[in-house]
């Protein structure tokens, strides 16, 4: 048994059984998007969303997500369809529609559905994205047993009056928009009553254009449930009709990379949409954005996912269609010569076998670069995943077999295959030496200490993931303990120091100071303060990051309450664990992507015969052809960014959206690559651009070179640190003019200088005003570094943090409104960038705000939903773009 237990397990790709065009299905959110800007546009396109089902516009159930606002932000950032929980006009869950009897309320609710259908008319092109979703789970709200019911009788038992309003309210919205698109019955499952549904609305002409329920069980239940609703069309004669499975996941899996690639596994190969469950907040795509413009592990996981191509090939997993097992989700793309397979789920060793290599494809070799997408918590932005290895590999016999070792059972895996033989540069793996320790296996002095857990697991999923299911608290106000980590280092140098852990932005001791100090010393030494991260529950895991300088051999890494030097803990922290990385400081702070891995356009193609090209092939645009690359940046600011090719093309380079430069020109020439090899092909040489300054926002850049000769050749692109050559400059917001209500306070003790500017907002009276210089006239970055802790009463489980907003004036033009994200305390503070047109020489700058009202311009949210206010505004720092 000893030696069965060792043998890896195999996860078998055969890329000679096609299972249909890659669907991408998976990447939909329920109650995602908050509005324009919440996530950014760049999360949103990266990330590659589908669908999104949020709530009606201006409805009482949560703040934000109106459908009618998130709409054409989500269709100008690639997404398909929203669709709209007619429902969640009403407040409450069971909905609270107003009537005393079954009647009253559907009269009601009907008048609501009009008005919204009305309103939906008015959107031009923007209507043919809009999905209604006339009831949700009406088996426990409007047609259950409960308060709120129509009846107080379950239509599992008695259909006849929901059968009744479905038909109903379907006619209307068809009467007042013939092409609309009506989706349904979106029950918590696939009930054996939907059978009974179905024929009803076959009978009576009004079967859902989508047919939708929920599936808030297990990724095996995905696969059972798409076959049985499919036999189930068979045998009634309808359809296929799409299925959305707009509600999927649960806490313990979302966040988790190693678990949501399960899920996808299941909807991509059911070849069905679905849209992640809303546990928590909204706008932040359920447990994927962090901020406004960052991703955690989960959101790289999608990134990937979405940039499949091709066709979906036959994955064979070593224990079928069973979660918590290694499962994965693959693709053939035969004109790019490039197979891709996510996949994870469990620990330790594993084989990846490729059957069917097709020789004409890949020829006999083949080059296989791995990654690992690792999970880096709730609220804990992510870099992007990490080269583990470049490998060039035989094929035998039609095969190629990937030998894995010390996977992580939360980390998600990535292989690319592409042709080898080529002379292809290995990349050298993106981080060395990596260790985890556990918190509850560190020691722990002095008083206080608690152990909690176990948090989530396969048996308890509504529970948050952890890394071992328990952490450790203790590092509190008034406390004296502190977590000592023994550690041990290969070799000196610098060690990259991330800890995981949360404080509940609520827990009383919390509210007081808003993130928690803690205080760090390597062997009793070099002392430094951490703030921890904020949640808005406990168990949501983030990280605060630090770098340490180790000698070779054992350490102790302590986190304190008290520092001698530094001061004492503020607030309540539990901590999960701590990482250890050795730092390359041959590559601290850059990076680089492969050109041939891009997301390609316009006619771009990936070549595989250049050889000396870094990793395994290029990317060939023709004029209008285009390669974007998702570029993560830890920090808003200046980075050093070279787009490297070969030969003598041309291009223009944007930068999220922006315009910065020109690739190519007379002033590149041909230099030695990193092997030190120059490869030729008649005219053409690697050519190894010079880094140019241009300016990143804090989190995912989108970065697109687009040809503008008729050939241009791509290698790779590359990031390193900022070189100081973009003019900045900074701001404090104590330094500008306020008017009315708007004033400069000391409450905020971790603003610069402990002062910022609150009160802006409630009218354009309450304003903060800032003259800022530009050197040049253009476009520039305004980094603003705010703060906003406001949270309307919810009525159920989840947390209803609200988006504040700020209308920003620039020389007194018509004013630029910005969404601006939790940060979970007005005294935890958060950077957003927002691009700027600047004069030469002195600028003004006013911030204003008011309470938005609803879609009609007159009525407003009477549950304190829309805020009057801006956010805490601390300070500006204005950035010329390129």
């Amino acid at each position: 048994m000893a030696a069965e237990a060792s043998t890896p397990e195999t996860l078998t790709i055969d890329l000679g059984t096609d299972t249909g065009p890659f669907h991408g299905g998976a990447s939909g959110t329920l109650y995602g998007l908050y509005g324009d800007g919440v996530p950014s546009r760049n999360v949103v396109e990266g990330m590659y969303v589908r669908t999104v089902s949020t709530k009606a516009q201006d409805g009482t159930q949560h703040p934000g997500a109106d459908a009618l606002e998130i709409l054409r932000p989500f269709v100008e950032a690639g997404g398909r369809d929203v669709y709209v929980y007619l429902t969640d006009i009403y407040r409450g869950f069971p909905y609270e529609w107003p009537g005393a009897t079954g009647p009253e309320r559907l009269a009601d609710f009907t008048a609501r559905v009009r008005r919204h259908v009305e309103q939906v008319l008015e959107l031009g092109e923007y209507r043919s994205h809009v999905v209604y979703v006339p009831f949700n789970e009406p088996e426990g709200n409007m047609f259950g047993t409960g308060e709120w019911s129509h009846d107080g009788t379950s239509w599992r038992t008695d259909p006849h009056a929901y059968f009744t309003a479905w038909r109903d309210i379907y006619r209307l919205i068809k009467e007042l928009d013939p092409g609309a698109r009506i989706a349904g019955p979106n029950t918590c499952e696939l009930y054996d009553e939907v059978r009974g549904f179905l024929e009803f609305a076959a009978a009576e002409d009004v079967l859902p254009d989508v047919v939708t329920w929920h599936e808030l069980s297990s990724p095996d239940e995905i696969r059972t449930n798409v076959a049985k609703y499919r036999a189930l069309e068979r045998e009634l004669g309808i359809g296929p009709l799409p299925v959305n499975i707009n509600e999927y996941a649960h806490n313990y899996h979302l966040s988790v990379p190693g678990q949501m690639i399960q899920w996808i596994a299941a909807i991509e190969e059911s070849k069905v949409d679905a849209d992640m469950a809303y546990w928590n907040i909204d706008g932040n795509l359920n447990d994927s954005a962090v901020e406004a413009n960052k991703g955690n592990g989960q959101w790289w996981l999608f990134n990937a996912y979405g940039q499949f191509t091709g066709h979906t090939v036959h994955v064979a997993a070593p224990h079928p269609n069973a979660q918590y097992t290694l499962q994965g989700v693959a693709a053939l793309d035969r004109d790019k010569r490039q197979a891709r397979v996510l996949f994870g789920g469990s620990a330790g060793a594993a084989d990846v076998v490729f059957e069917h290599v097709d020789p004409e494809v890949f020829g006999m070799a083949v080059h296989a670069r791995l990654l690992e997408i690792p999970w880096t918590g709730q609220v804990g932005a992510s870099a992007q995943p990490l080269r583990l290895a470049d490998h060039e590999l035989p094929v035998l016999d039609g095969k190629v077999t990937l030998r894995l070792t010390d996977l992580e059972e939360m980390s998600a895996y990535q292989v690319i295959l592409s042709p080898g033989g080529e002379g292809a540069v290995a990349s050298p793996p993106s981080v060395g030496w990596r260790r985890t320790y556990q918190a509850e296996d560190a020691a722990y002095i002095g008083g206080g200490r608690s152990l909690n857990g176990p948090e989530g697991s396969p048996s308890d999923v509504d529970r948050f993931a952890t890394s071992t299911g328990y952490h450790v608290g203790g590092l509190r106000t008034g406390s004296d303990g502190v977590l000592a980590f023994s550690v041990e280092v290969p070799q000196d140098g610098t060690y990259d120091v991330s800890v995981f852990a949360n404080s509940y932005n609520l827990a009383d001791a919390v509210r007081e100071q808003g993130p928690t100090n803690v205080f760090l010393r390597v062997d009793g030494r070099d002392p430094r303060e951490l703030r921890l991260p904020l949640g808005y529950k406990w168990a949501v895991w983030g990280h605060t990051d630090t770098q340490v300088e180790l000698t070779a051999g054992a350490h102790t890494i302590t986190l304190a309450a008290i520092d001698p030097d530094l001061g004492v803990t503020r607030g309540d922290a539990v901590v999960d664990k701590l990482d250890l990385a050795l730092r390359d400081e041959r590559r601290a702070g850059s990076a680089l992507y492969d050109a041939e891995f891009a997301a390609l356009a316009g006619g771009a193609r990936v070549d595989h015969t250049i050889r000396g090209a870094s990793g395994p092939g290029v990317a060939v645009l023709p004029r209008g052809g285009s390669a974007t690359f998702w570029v993560h940046a830890a920090d808003a600011g200046e980075a050093a960014v070279a787009i490297d090719r070969i030969g003598p093309g041309e291009g223009e380079l944007t930068v999220n959206g922006e315009n910065v430069g020109t690739v190519g020109g007379a002033d590149e020439g041909i230099a030695v690559g990193e092997d030190g090899r120059i490869a030729t092909g008649g005219d053409e040489g690697i050519v190894e651009r010079s880094f140019v300054p241009l300016f990143l926002m804090a989190g995912i850049n989108k970065v697109t070179v687009t040809a503008t000769s008729d050939r241009l050749v791509v290698d790779r692109l590359r990031t390193e640190p900022s070189r100081g050559l973009l003019a900045t400059s900074t701001y404090p917001a104590q330094e500008g003019t306020t008017t009315g209500g708007a004033r400069v306070t000391g409450a905020h003790t971790f603003a610069t200088g402990g002062k910022a500017v609150d009160g802006i907002g409630a009218g354009p009276g309450n304003a903060l005003t800032l003259t800022v210089t530009a050197e040049r006239a253009g476009r520039h970055a305004l980094t603003i570094r705010y703060s906003n802790g406001e949270q309307a009463p919810a009525t159920h489980y989840n947390p209803d943090p609200v988006c504040r907003h700020a209308d920003i004036a620039v020389n007194g033009a018509a004013p630029q409104r910005v969404l601006f994200p939790t940060t979970f305390h007005f005294n935890n503070f958060h950077d957003l960038t927002v691009p700027v047109t600047l004069d030469e020489g002195a600028n003004t700058l006013t911030f204003t705000a008011d309470e938005l009202p609803d879609h009609d311009g007159h009525s407003t949210n009477q549950y304190g939903q829309r805020s009057a206010y801006a956010p805490v505004i601390d300070r500006l720092t204005v950035t010329r773009l390129a």
